[in-house]
């Protein structure tokens, strides 16, 4: 038996394993896959990070050490290349048990992007957007489809074929009296945002982008439709020297991108994950290969056991714990005073498109055209997070801290689900778990005050 179980190596996990190390505790990191870093380490190089004066303790190491690996200041770097953050994870692991299987602890922290652990231990969870009435948040709910912006459709597209059958990579839509889509705004309807994945391409010696099985052209469509319309429309977003070394993350951007926007994503949690991972690599393969982007490909030494495909999915929410405290809408924009605060958060709220459906333009004559739903960006202040909402509810489990799936409403999660952010968090888990091992008691009853000394020593920034 062991004192702290981290059950995966996200960078809050490696965070949490670190951090419960230091802080004198025998630590087991358990990660079933092969790779350790989470996205950090497959594909999301290019991290959303806010303020960077909340930017301490681990994620500051973290970033501090990509700076020294490429000779460049703190903060310079839009990120690292994905194996090098690997090679920085797995040095900061060093001493550090990787293991495949979960082992018996005193303390378990669930680090990864689904809760499996949490759900595994029957904690209660959410999953997808609540409604607006839930915790009185004004983002919360369904959106307007036609909300305009980057990651919409600036022009009016049909969305059925010739023959009136709806396009490839369009959700049909759930119809009112009239045959009209039904825009229920403001409610819960259990949506994730999109998943897909963060590839990484270069312009300097690429690999370039073979026909996959099952390619079929017909798919794209509504992307040929939209690229006619509106030529030299955005897609990938391409950047040269984005990255270090020539290579770009490339992230979802425009209305018809590396988003998969089919709802398959409703799979993850509950079917056949290798499916879902198999729809959407096929998706994004195929994508590439029709857009064929002059000069560009796949990297050389990037997910060499892969096939220079992105080793991990990236999923964007999945469950979040109903826990003691849920952060939601308000603790952010307001910014409320925490007293158990253990780091701080300062990105938007950031939720990308959830579906992309179609609606009727009322104008004149009604009009069927497509939108991407779900998509905001909202602004918010530094704001801290307190440390119950990383513990369930007593009853409900006295021995687990939630660092990535954690107690929020869907709305807040958008702007918590941010890698350093996690990292500061996983970072403050790692430490309250070692604390309750080492005291044996409840993680509701670690000593918050000490766990706050703690972490500033460790350089956390709790307050601005």
């Amino acid at each position: 038996m062991t004192d702290v179980c981290v059950y995966g190596a996200t960078a809050a996990g490696v965070a949490a394993a670190v951090g419960a190390r230091e802080a004198g505790a025998d630590v087991v990191l358990v990660e079933p896959g092969e790779h350790v870093g989470g996205m950090v380490s497959a594909g999301l190089s290019w991290t959303d990070v806010g303020d960077v004066r909340v930017l301490g303790g681990f994620a500051r190491r973290f970033y501090a050490a990509v700076a020294e690996h490429y000779g460049a200041a703190l903060w310079q770097l839009k990120g690292p290349e994905p194996h090098v953050a690997e090679a920085i994870f797995r040095m900061l692991l060093d001493g550090i048990d990787v293991e495949r299987d979960v082992v018996d602890a005193a303390v378990y922290v669930d680090a990864t992007y689904e809760g499996d652990l949490m759900a595994g231990m029957s904690v209660p969870f959410a999953v997808g957007r609540e409604p607006r009435d839930l915790y009185a948040e004004r983002w919360a709910g369904r959106q307007p489809a036609y909300r305009p912006g980057r990651h919409n459709f600036p022009v009016s597209i049909s969305p059925f074929r010739d023959d009136g059958s709806l396009l490839p990579h369009v959700r049909e839509p759930e119809l009112d009296e009239r045959g009209w889509p039904a825009e229920r705004l403001g409610e819960g309807d259990g949506g994730l945002q999109a998943f897909g994945f963060r590839v990484c391409l270069t312009d300097r010696d690429p690999i370039p982008f073979e026909q996959p099985d099952g390619y079929d052209p017909a798919q794209f469509e509504l992307l040929e439709r939209y690229l006619a319309a509106v030529p030299g429309g955005e897609t990938l977003g391409l950047v040269r020297d984005l990255l270090p070394n020539g290579k770009c993350d490339v992230n979802s951007i425009g209305p018809f991108s590396l988003n998969v926007l089919d709802g398959s994503n409703r799979d993850w949690l509950h079917g056949d994950r290798s499916a879902v991972f198999a729809h959407h690599l096929q998706y994004t393969q195929s994508l590439l290969h029709f857009l064929s982007p002059a000069g560009w490909g796949l990297c050389g030494d990037e997910f060499v056991d892969t096939g220079g495909w992105p080793h991990r999915l990236y999923v964007r929410d999945a469950r979040r714990m109903v826990g003691a405290y849920v952060l939601r809408e308000s603790d952010l924009l307001e910014a409320r005073p925490k007293f158990d605060a253990v780091a701080l958060g300062s990105y938007n709220i950031d939720i990308r498109e959830v579906e992309r459906t179609w609606r009727m333009l009322p104008e004149y004559v009604a009009t069927p055209a497509v939108f991407n739903e779900g998509y905001l960006s909202i602004a918010v202040p530094p704001y801290p997070i307190p440390y119950r909402s990383l513990t369930p509810r007593r009853e409900d489990a006295d021995n687990l801290l939630v660092p990535v799936c954690l107690s929020a409403s869907h709305v807040a999660f958008g702007s918590l689900r941010m890698e350093p952010t996690l990292m500061l968090l996983g970072h403050a888990a790692g430490i309250a778990a070692a604390q309750a091992a080492r005291r044996g008691v409840a993680v509701q009853d670690v000593d918050v005050g000490e766990l706050q000394d703690d972490l500033r020593d460790q350089g956390q920034v709790l307050s601005l």
